[in-house]
């Protein structure tokens, strides 16, 4: 499991590549929970915080870059 301190130092591409790889682990993951084939049905729950965990990063970088632009336009 990735650290939220690991996430906040990856690039932003670096994060994009994180999330694309995990929410395709959690397609996986939902397909063997839907054949009944999951080992570990807590995996599930990891994943979905990590991708929440990586949104709230991009979020967060994207809305700081909107207000330096706008502090920017304003001097």
């Amino acid at each position: 499991m990735t650290k939220v301190a690991e996430l906040r130092e990856m690039s932003d591409e670096q994060l994009a590549l994180t999330l694309k790889e995990t929410t395709s682990n959690l397609f996986h993951l939902r397909l063997q929970a839907e054949t009944e084939r999951l080992d570990a049905p807590s995996e599930l729950r990891k994943q979905r915080r990590l991708v929440a965990q990586i949104q709230t990063i991009q979020n967060q970088r994207k809305r700081a870059g909107e207000q330096a632009v706008a502090a920017a336009v304003e001097k």
